[in-house]
Parts: C-alpha cells; sequence; structure tokens
C-alpha cells in the first residue's frame, strides 16, 4: 500500500514539474553520451583486436599441425627408401644366383621398380619439404602479426582503461541521476522521450527555445506557441521536428 502511494506521488506532479523533471533528465542523459563519445569506438576497437589476435593463434596452432604432418610425411617417405633400397640390395645379390635369364629379368625388373620407387619418394619428399617451407615462413609471419596486434590490444586496452577510471564514476553517477528523475515521471511521457531521443541525430529529445526558434532543428516558432511554452501547462512539442520544447528560463530554475 505504501508502495503505491510513493508511486503515485512521484508521477502525480504538475505539468511544469515534468517539464523540469524531463529538462534535468536530458542534461544527465546528454552528460552520460559525452562520456560514452569520449570512449569512442574503443570498446569495439578492443573487441576487434581480441578476436584478430585468436584467429591469429588458431592459424599459427593450424600451420604447426600442418608441419608436424608434412615432417611426418617426409620421414615416412625417408624410411620407404630405405626399404627400396634394401631391396635393391636383396635383388641385385639373388641376380647372382639365377638359374636362367627370364629369372635375371624378373629381378631387374623389381630393381627397377624399387628404384622408380626411390625417385618418387624423392620427389615427394621435396614437394612436402618445399610445402613445410612456405607453411612455416607463414608462421613466424603470423607470429609477427599477432605480437603487433597483441601490442595494440595491449595499448588500447590501457587507453580504455585510463578513460572508464576517469570517468566511470562520473557516468555512475549521472546514471543514477538519470534513473531517479525517470521514476518522476509517467511512464508514456518516458517513452516518448527515449523514442525522439533514439531518433534524433544528437540524441537531444527536450531543447528549449532559443531565439524563438526550436533549439534542436532551429525552426522559428510563431509567438502564440511560445507563450503556451512558457506558461507550462501542457507538453508540447515542436511541429517540425518532434522534439519536447521548453522555455529557455528552465535552464537556469
Amino acid at each position: 500500500m505504501a508502495t503505491e502511494k510513493s508511486k503515485s506521488v512521484e508521477t502525480d506532479i504538475s505539468i511544469e514539474e515534468k517539464l523540469k523533471a524531463l529538462f534535468e533528465l536530458q542534461k544527465a542523459d546528454s552528460e552520460i553520451d559525452k562520456i560514452r563519445i569520449l570512449r569512442g569506438e574503443l570498446p569495439l576497437e578492443v573487441q576487434d583486436l581480441e578476436d584478430e589476435i585468436a584467429g591469429l593463434e588458431t592459424r599459427i596452432a593450424n600451420l604447426h599441425d600442418d608441419v608436424a604432418g608434412l615432417d611426418t610425411a617426409v620421414n615416412n617417405k625417408k624410411n620407404e627408401i630405405k626399404s627400396a633400397n634394401e631391396l635393391i640390395k636383396k635383388y641385385k645379390e639373388q641376380q647372382n644366383n639365377v638359374r636362367n635369364n627370364r629369372e635375371f629379368d624378373s629381378l631387374s625388373k623389381e630393381v627397377e621398380y624399387q628404384t622408380l620407387e626411390i625417385e618418387l619418394c624423392e620427389k615427394r619428399i621435396r614437394e612436402y619439404t618445399a610445402q613445410a617451407k612456405i607453411k612455416s615462413d607463414t608462421v613466424e609471419e603470423a607470429k609477427v602479426r599477432l605480437e603487433e596486434r597483441s601490442a595494440d590490444l595491449a595499448n588500447k586496452k590501457k587507453e580504455l582503461d585510463d578513460i572508464v577510471a576517469d570517468t566511470q564514476k562520473e557516468e555512475d553517477s549521472l546514471v543514477k541521476r538519470s534513473e531517479e528523475l525517470e521514476k518522476m515521471i509517467e511512464p508514456r511521457l518516458i517513452e516518448a522521450y527515449k523514442r525522439i531521443r533514439k531518433n534524433a541525430r544528437n540524441g537531444l529529445a527536450v531543447v528549449s527555445v532559443e531565439r524563438d526558434a526550436c533549439g534542436g532543428c532551429y525552426n522559428k516558432i510563431p509567438p502564440q506557441r511560445q507563450l503556451d511554452i512558457r506558461s507550462r501547462k501542457k507538453v508540447i512539442v515542436c511541429e517540425y521536428c518532434g522534439r519536447i520544447l521548453v522555455d529557455n528560463e528552465i535552464s537556469a530554475e
């Protein structure tokens, strides 16, 4: 029951008080905007660098696996060459003990086949070695890139941390102030305020009348409408840009 009464007190305020609260809310939100603009694109840059570094680390790991696979393939081919040489030696020894030309020719063909196998293995070894070198060179290039990106990330994080450290306390205070002001205004008006803010290029939903013109779009406001704004008896929006209008004296109160 006490909660409902408190809520009624917060929302059941005069139009003038709502306008003042909206103006103060706009000031608080604009200051929050300035702080977040100060941080700029740093959070996104940090995230992009972290993603790039993760990608480079994965690439380097995959390249290491590829090189290891190629090294294994080279060793396998070397073992095949060793086995082929042993067979050639065996066949040549057997040729010394053949009983006829047919057996000699058959063993000669086996020697020739194993010789061709050795040549093919040597060719594959050269190919695998060349591929391994290319991948190893790529690893070194990726490592250099990784070091550069890691240094950039450290600098960006420090820059972001310094800005956050300088502004976080102020931002927290402004956010709290903004939340308190929102509670003073009915949800329907707050929704309209936020919608206007979202659509406004500079985030201004509440502007004062300056030199007989809207402080948001700078279009002239008729004298009678200016009187209505100064009376603070109803919420008036600019007929050109849709921003909520307040008189310029409200900022001095």
